[in-house]
C-alpha cells in the first residue's frame, strides 16, 4: 500500500492547477482588494476569505500532488501571502498573532487531509472531487454573507470551512484560541480520522469512523462553548464580508 506521506506526483493538469489558483489565490486577493477599497479597514480582517484561500489550495493542491503535508505547506504559504497583502491594505496589526498561526495550521490539515484522501481514493480525478467540494463550502459562505438566516444553525454546524471561518475570526478580531477551541478540536479530529480513511482506504471501517467522527464533532460546534455557536458563526461570517461605511 502507498504511504499517504511519500512524496509521488498523481497528476499535474493544467486545468486543476488552475482551478486551485482561481479559487486559492485569485478570489480571495480579488476580495481583500475589494473590500480593502470600499469598507472600514475592520473589514480586511475577513475569516471567510482567508478560510477560502486555505481551503482552495489546500484540498485541491492535496488532491493534484497527494501528499499529506505537501498540501499543508501550501496552504500556509498562501495564507501567509493573503496575511501579508491584507496587512499592506490596511488591515489591523494581529492582535493574538500565535492563536491565528494555530488556527490556520489546524484549519490547513483539516482541509488538506480531505485532498490526500481524493488523491488516494480518486487518484487523477481527485482534484474534480476537491473543487466540488470547495465550491460547495464556498458557495454556503457566500449565502451566509448575502442572505443572513437563510440557512439552519445545524447545517452550519456540519461545515468544516465555517469552523476554519470562527477560528481565523475569532484569530483576528476576537479574544484568541480559547474562544475557538471546539471548532479547533473539531478541524483537528476531522484531520486525523480522515487521514485514517486515507491510509486504510481499502477496509470498510474507516469511513464510518470518518463520518461518526464528523457527526459528534459537529455537535460538539453545535452545543459547546456559548462563544462559538452557529449563530456566532454566522453573524461572524457576515459581518466580516459585508462592505461597511467608514
Amino acid at each position: 500500500m502507498r504511504d499517504l506521506t511519500s512524496f509521488r506526483l498523481l497528476n499535474w493538469p493544467t486545468q486543476a492547477w488552475f482551478a486551485m489558483a482561481l479559487t486559492g489565490v485569485v478570489v480571495p486577493i480579488l476580495t481583500l482588494l475589494v473590500l480593502s477599497s470600499t469598507a472600514s479597514s475592520s473589514a480586511v480582517a475577513s475569516g471567510p476569505v482567508f478560510t477560502l484561500g486555505l481551503m482552495g489550495v489546500g484540498i485541491i493542491g492535496a488532491a493534484i500532488v497527494g501528499p499529506f503535508r505537501v498540501g499543508v505547506l501550501m496552504a500556509l504559504v498562501n495564507a501567509a501571502g493573503l496575511v501579508v497583502l491584507a496587512l499592506a491594505l490596511g488591515m489591523p496589526a494581529l492582535s493574538h498573532p500565535s492563536s491565528l498561526i494555530l488556527a490556520m495550521t489546524i484549519a490547513s490539515a483539516s482541509f488538506a487531509a480531505r485532498g490526500a484522501l481524493f488523491a488516494k481514493t480518486l487518484s487523477r480525478r481527485g482534484w474534480l472531487m476537491a473543487l466540488f467540494v470547495v465550491a460547495g463550502e464556498a458557495s454556503v459562505l457566500l449565502i451566509v454573507s448575502a442572505f443572513p438566516g437563510l440557512l439552519p444553525e445545524w447545517f452550519l454546524a456540519l461545515l468544516p470551512a465555517q469552523w476554519a471561518s470562527i477560528a481565523l475570526q475569532t484569530a483576528l478580531t476576537g479574544t484568541g484560541t480559547y474562544a475557538a477551541l471546539p471548532v479547533l478540536i473539531a478541524l483537528g479530529g476531522t484531520a486525523v480520522t480522515t487521514l485514517l480513511a486515507a491510509r486504510l482506504w481499502l477496509h470498510r471501517w474507516p469511513y464510518l469512523l470518518m463520518f461518526t467522527a464528523w457527526l459528534g464533532l459537529s455537535a460538539l460546534v453545535y452545543f459547546w462553548s456559548p462563544a462559538v455557536t452557529p449563530s456566532t458563526i454566522v453573524a461572524t461570517t457576515t459581518a466580516s464580508l459585508v462592505i461597511a461605511q467608514h
